[in-house]
């Protein structure tokens, strides 16, 4: 099985071309986040006419993840247990859904920003993966061998060599070291981080501006975490950097994971 997962950016801007990605390329299940619309804007027919079921999770313009499957999708669960809100009254936002696909648990996650250091949003995003890690850990504790894969965009840059200039960000979000420990303590949940064991350095965001992706300055920010009954059946990652090219391209690129799937 092929299992992606992708930042589309706004999936009614950009629909032809993830579903052109997805016919091209075979892939079978898709994790998307920030597709900025309500469920009832999502562009479903497009997908279905490829063969695909679709579950999305979008309350208005902002924020939205999604699950594209073309081998079954049950069970979908829209936000985790715990998951924290944002805003006052604290509304829970449009950042998780999962799914069963061929029998694997896959998440589609869009993690909270943090804007900045000292911002409200930055505690937000601190609590929200502390609520993940909780939520992570019973689904382990209630069954240890689910094959269990947290896909998405971290928002997170974990090592040093996941920016292009460690100095650039020096006190700003997605390097502070409790991000780095949260995005660690879910690991220790259970959680092993997949594709850096075959792609050790890559990028899979590079910013619209400054001229970012020309000169390769770029972050690493999507991830797959998986529990251990998932990442022993990842045996191939890759990066489509293609998908930042051109017109129309998100400032994301899908990580693909090659995946055994688990016996009929």
């Amino acid at each position: 099985m092929r299992v992606a997962t992708w930042n589309v950016n706004s999936i009614r801007a950009r629909v032809d071309r993830v579903t052109d990605w997805l016919e091209r390329t075979g892939t079978d299940v898709l994790a998307m986040q920030e597709t900025k619309c309500a469920d009832d804007r999502f562009p479903y027919l497009p997908f279905e006419a490829l063969g695909y079921e679709v579950a999305h999770h979008g309350l208005n313009q902002w924020n939205g993840v999604a699950i594209a499957s073309r081998v079954g999708l049950t069970d979908v669960q829209r936000s985790f247990p715990g998951q924290p809100g944002w805003a006052d009254p604290a509304t829970v936002e449009a950042r998780a859904i999962g799914a069963t696909c061929a029998g694997l648990r896959i998440w589609s996650l869009y993690i909270p920003n943090g804007r900045t250091l000292g911002d409200p949003h930055y505690e937000y995003k601190l609590a929200w993966l502390a609520a993940l890690r909780e939520a992570g850990t019973g689904w382990l504790a209630d069954d240890p061998t689910a094959p269990i894969a947290l896909l998405g965009d971290w928002n997170i840059a974990p090592h040093d060599e996941d920016v292009w200039d460690m100095a650039v960000f020096q006190g700003a979000t997605h390097v502070s070291p409790p991000e780095r420990a949260a995005f660690a303590a879910i690991e220790a949940a259970g959680f092993a981080e997949v594709t850096r064991a075959h792609l050790p350095q890559v990028y899979t965001y590079w910013d619209y501006q400054r001229l970012r992706f020309p000169r390769n300055e770029g972050m690493r920010i999507d991830f797959a975490l998986a529990s251990t009954a998932f990442a022993e059946r990842v045996h191939g990652v890759a990066v489509d950097r293609n998908e930042r090219k051109g017109k129309g391209a998100s400032d994301h690129v899908p990580v693909v994971l090659e995946v055994d799937a688990p016996p009929a």
